[in-house]
């Protein structure tokens, strides 16, 4: 036989009294509210408010809340409105306590502190709504068991950024999920998480709040204008059918416990006496509890509403949506129409993945049993327009890929082939016409490595003065280049005039050329390609020398000082350096509007050709395969190809770009030309003749310092790139310009980010770059971040911060 109500607040006055602690009115306050509910024929729901339970409390709640599930209660929510004084281990344990029974857990605008986190995401709770508002979650990771969640809330989870991978493999119910204004922002990582929740029906990162005619924002009913998830008072009537009579047996049991046994244990404060006067009073007692919307009966099988601001009747239409980035009148704004006319909507509380351009029609292609998205209904055509959208603007595999496949059966399949072909009669044509492209197969493994790893491998370069006999010695890189013919070389420059050529594989030193008190900061690094171990390097106080890694003096193991180096004219305010490709010539360019043409044979400065543009040039760049051609970058805005053999007077033709260019690189090949201006415009030139073969189309940031650079990966297959204001790195088709994959950089420390200084494709490794990455934090330290877009990660290793720099971000490439 269940215990009933009366008989659970006897024993927790015993329980009470035989720890020595005086019960509290609002447990008994509970008790009696949920036997109310009871005689009501409602749900009968404890509810349970541990804004005024302490620690002293713990023991006895635990024998009482331990026996529940054999009790008559039904429910149990646990709420909390305010500061609470009870310790984060012991909130966990009675709720755990509770058992199935528990249904609410609303713990919103409230913190137990890390810990408390960390045990809740990793040791589970049995509740069927958990609401975390304001929660201080970096990276959301429910490894706990959550079987009986259907509704988790985290708005307004400032400290929130991503997801770990697998970290809703423990919620496989989970039907509404809400995350507004918080900092989730990468579209591919997120939706590579919530893939896994097969039962998702409803998704939120924004409120999307419908306007009247005058421009107000409000509900469509016009009396609904509170936010997302903010609590409103839901009254539980009484009606005539409560018996009165078992009302007042149970108060009476409880009051008179009560008075009878705190004398005993100790002297009864004026505080608790009123507290618990009033709630002995049948006409004091508050019959309401304040609940979210989207909290659900247990019967229920519907997800919740969510307290949506919008009339969800008036959008079931057959009618078209206009593609929202195209039809935006103002930020966060659009207009849908229905059959009876137009509805504008205003966003707000919106999380940073909301800006993503397509991110509406991202998120239904990915999510095809979604229903609900930030408070809008999907429609048939909204799912068809999202299809047709997700095909013209992202890749989903590499090389065109449609649909994943695994490596082994890849293999297999190459297999196959192989033997059919080599059995096969002249006469007979190849089993698979496609797989004719050599690259066919490598291609298939790459989109099928990428498949199955949605968070990319980094790593941090960790190079110390280890090797160099000093072990506190750090170093601040700010130019790299991979070698060009030697797979595990690279070499950095750093703030402080030192050159280093690593190992990045083993992260070992291979050769150190002290600044000698000579260098600025090194912005301008070229291998030669004739002589692999030569090297140009060049720093911002105009010094240029030429390097060979090779000799090195015999008194300090790895350490150059100078023997085997050439001295060049200086350059003033130097930015870039490039050798051409027959290892002759080198180019110089700076602040200023000229540059300087090198003789690398002879060690002289052979011509300065000056006003090439109306502003300073930031990079050249010779072409990969002619000696002669050379391209520029200004911040006047142009791209001009330039020909040494026409003794560059005029240029071979100017492209210009919409902002100032921060960056140029040709294609290996030679048949393009990466143009990158300020603040995310990429475009692709024909080599030939400078006509746009391609814009990417990267969403801007409006600001006029957000330094943008690109650069080849994969050949000429995929392009990447960065901002300065930016902790993101793109990576585009070179040939459709559709988005394949966004990289987000993160700092360890709580609050710390990185913004992109440079980045380079890997020559000789498929899908992968590495990136010059500076925190924006004054104590923090620049790095190289390596990142394997084919291998996974769970952010196991992640960057440390450390000293700070502050270069200027415009200068190099």
């Amino acid at each position: 036989m269940a215990i009933t109500i009366p008989a659970l607040g006897s024993m927790y006055i015993e329980s009470c009294r035989k720890h020595g602690v005086a019960p509290s009115s609002g447990f008994l306050s509970a008790l009696f509210k949920a036997e109310v509910k009871k005689s009501c024929h409602e749900v009968c729901i404890l509810e349970i408010l541990l804004d005024n339970v302490k620690d002293i409390d713990f023991h006895s709640l635990l024998e009482v809340f331990m026996k529940i599930s054999e009790s008559e209660i039904e429910a149990v929510d646990v709420l909390n409105e305010s500061s609470c004084a009870l310790t984060g281990e012991y909130a966990l344990l009675l709720m755990r306590s509770i058992g199935q029974k528990l249904r609410v857990v609303d713990l919103q605008d409230f913190s137990f502190g890390k810990d408390f986190l960390r045990d809740l995401s990793q040791g589970g709770l049995q509740c069927q709504v958990l609401n975390l508002r304001s929660s201080h979650f970096r990276k959301l990771n429910l490894v706990g068991e959550f079987m009986w969640l259907h509704t988790l809330n985290l708005d307004y989870s400032a400290t929130l950024t991503s997801f770990r991978e697998d970290c809703f493999s423990c919620t496989p119910n989970l039907m509404c999920l809400s995350m507004c204004e918080t900092r989730i922002a990468n579209l591919w990582t997120t939706i590579a998480a919530l893939s896994k929740l097969r039962s998702l029906v409803e998704l939120r990162f924004q409120n999307w709040l419908c306007c009247n005619d005058v421009g107000s924002s409000g509900s469509s009913s016009g009396d609904d204008q509170t936010g997302p998830s903010q609590p409103r008072s839901a009254s539980y009537p009484v009606t005539s059918s409560v018996n009165v009579g078992l009302l007042i047996e149970l108060n009476s049991i409880t009051q008179q416990a009560t008075r009878t046994f705190l004398p005993e244990a100790f002297s009864m404060n004026h505080n608790f006496q009123s507290s618990n006067e009033e709630s002995s009073d049948d006409s004091e007692v508050d019959f309401s509890i304040h609940l979210e919307d989207s909290y659900m009966d247990s019967s229920s099988n519907a997800p919740p509403g969510w307290n949506r601001e919008i009339n969800l009747l008036s959008e079931v239409s057959s009618a078209t949506l206009p593609n929202q980035n195209g039809d935006e009148s103002c930020e966060g704004a659009f207009t849908r129409h229905v059959a009876d006319g137009s509805f504008k909507y205003i966003s707000q509380h919106a999380s940073p993945i909301c800006f993503e351009k397509h991110y509406r029609e991202y998120m239904i292609a990915s999510i095809p049993q979604l229903r609900v998205l930030d408070n809008l209904p999907i429609r048939n055509i909204d799912r068809e327009m999202a299809n047709v959208t997700f095909l013209k603007h992202f890749e989903y595999l590499p090389y065109r890929r449609y649909r994943k496949e695994s490596v082994v059966s890849i293999l297999q399949k190459r297999e196959i082939r192989e033997r059919h072909t080599s059995l096969r009669t002249p006469k007979q044509r190849p089993l698979d016409l496609a797989g004719k492209s050599q690259y066919f197969y490598t291609r298939s493994l790459c989109a099928a490595k990428m498949g199955s790893s949605p968070w990319p491998f980094l790593h941090s370069l960790s190079i110390s003065g280890n090797d160099l006999g000093d072990e506190r010695r750090s170093f601040r890189p700010r130019q790299f280049e991979y070698h060009p013919s030697n797979s595990s070389l690279m070499v950095f420059g750093t703030l402080d005039g030192e050159v280093v050529v690593v190992n990045h594989e083993n992260e070992k030193i291979v050769s150190y050329i002290p600044s000698l008190g000579a260098m600025n900061s090194v912005l301008g690094l070229c291998w030669l390609k004739k002589y692999p171990s030569k090297l140009i390097a060049g720093s911002d106080n105009g010094s240029l020398k030429l390097y060979d890694i090779q000799h090195c003096a015999s008194t300090c193991k790895h350490i150059h000082t100078g023997t085997g180096s050439v001295n060049f004219d200086e350059f003033d305010q130097l930015t870039s350096v490039h050798v051409n490709s027959t290892d002759e010539l080198f180019l110089a360019s700076g602040y200023s509007k000229n540059v300087a043409l090198y003789d690398i044979n002879s060690g002289r400065r052979l011509q300065v050709f000056t006003d090439m543009h109306q502003e300073h040039i930031n990079v050249v760049k010779f072409s990969n395969h002619s000696p002669s051609i050379f391209a520029t970058s200004s911040f006047d805005q142009d791209i001009k190809m330039w020909d040494l053999r026409q003794k560059p007077i005029r240029p071979c033709y100017t492209a210009s770009s919409s902002k100032g260019n921060v960056m140029v690189c040709f294609s290996p090949d030679d048949h393009y030309i990466l143009a990158s201006a300020v603040d995310n415009e990429v475009r692709q030139l024909l080599a030939a003749d400078g006509r746009l073969h391609l814009n990417f189309q990267i969403p801007s940031t409006g600001s006029s310092q957000n330094y943008t650079r690109s650069y080849y990966m994969n050949g000429k297959d995929y392009i990447i790139s960065g901002s300065c204001d930016e902790q993101v790195v793109r990576v585009c088709c070179a040939q459709t310009g559709r988005r394949l994959r966004d990289i987000s950089l993160e700092g360890k420390a709580s609050g710390s980010s990185m913004f992109v200084q440079s980045l380079r494709g890997d020559p000789f490794r498929a899908f992968n770059m590495s990136i010059l990455a500076a925190y924006t934090r004054p104590s923090s330290r620049s790095e190289i971040v390596k990142v394997n877009l084919l291998a996974s990660s769970d952010f196991s290793k992640e960057s440390c911060p450390g000293q700070s720099s502050c270069p200027s971000n415009s200068m190099g490439g």
